[in-house]
């Protein structure tokens, strides 16, 4: 089982998007506790569930999710000025009162730890495992080394290890797929982990574009009730994102749609919620 591969989360800027599949029905969540991010329950043999869209009746939701991502071995580059952060953006987001679900790398919050701390603190947020290496979890997948099977468990727990290092409160039991490949090996090697998948089904194309009205209007076409939509929080490898943002989030609102974090939308595909009974 292959998702639809995300351009950019790998280093290879000239990796394109595939299309993005059918529109299929959205995976039951299953209820948690006040408090307790939802989850989906496990598949059979107790394989890592995946989750990839809201379902159209919790109305006009959608979920904004920022990629913040880091490989293991790039703190060299990092030393030398380039920006895997883009403070900016989270600064739009709050400014613009935007829910929203970063997908962090463990390396990126052990050299961002201020800003993850901020991040994770923020009720309008919370932070998801994207792997602690942004290493693949299937190869081939955009260049990116690939992790052994028997690494995979112990990469998602040691990020989640870093953002609690950083301070970081507001964290889910969530992890996106470096690169968006996975397999079911993958997927069963994941088991121990505890995590539901967490895909889209609106790639924002904003990875190595220069050009902020084209990342708005890919996603503003995609865009459906329910909709999780993936995007970068990484000036390096996103320069434009933040300027698309400013685009997307009033055309949006324009049209009726509220955003909400990835736990809103699984919790309204548990309950089968309107969108008025969203937190």
């Amino acid at each position: 089982m292959l998702c639809t591969a995300l351009a950019g989360c790998g280093d290879d800027p000239g990796a394109r998007p595939r299309p993005v599949p059918p529109e299929k029905p959205a995976a039951a969540a299953r209820p948690s506790p006040t408090g307790v991010p939802p989850t989906m329950a496990p598949g059979p043999g107790g394989i890592t569930p995946v989750f990839e869209r809201g379902p159209a009746a919790a109305g006009r939701t959608v979920a904004l999710t920022f990629d913040a991502d880091m490989t293991a071995d790039q703190g060299p580059r990092a030393a030398r000025g380039e920006r895997f952060d883009n403070p900016a953006l989270i600064d739009t987001l709050r400014r613009l009162k935007v829910d929203a679900t970063v997908f962090m790398t463990g390396r990126w919050a052990e050299e961002y730890p201020d800003q993850a701390r901020a991040i994770g603190n923020d009720p309008r947020f919370e932070i998801a495992n994207h792997s602690y290496s942004h290493h693949a979890f299937k190869a081939p997948c955009y260049g990116l080394p690939a992790l052994g099977r028997q690494d995979m468990a112990a990469d998602v727990r040691r990020a989640f290890d870093a953002f609690r290092a950083a301070g970081a409160r507001n964290v889910v039991p969530y992890f996106r797929f470096p690169g968006g490949c996975y397999d079911d090996d993958a997927l069963r090697a994941l088991t121990a982990a505890k995590v539901t998948a967490v895909q889209w089904d609106v790639v924002g194309g904003d990875a190595f574009a220069t050009d902020p009205d084209a990342v708005a209007e890919q996603v503003l076409a995609g865009v459906r009730p329910g909709s999780l939509v993936v995007l970068h929080c990484t000036r390096s490898a996103a320069p434009a994102t933040e300027r698309a943002l400013r685009r997307i989030v009033p055309e949006l609102r324009g049209r009726g749609y509220r955003f909400v974090k990835v736990s809103d939308l699984m919790a309204a595909a548990g309950r089968g919620a309107p969108a008025a009974d969203l937190p």
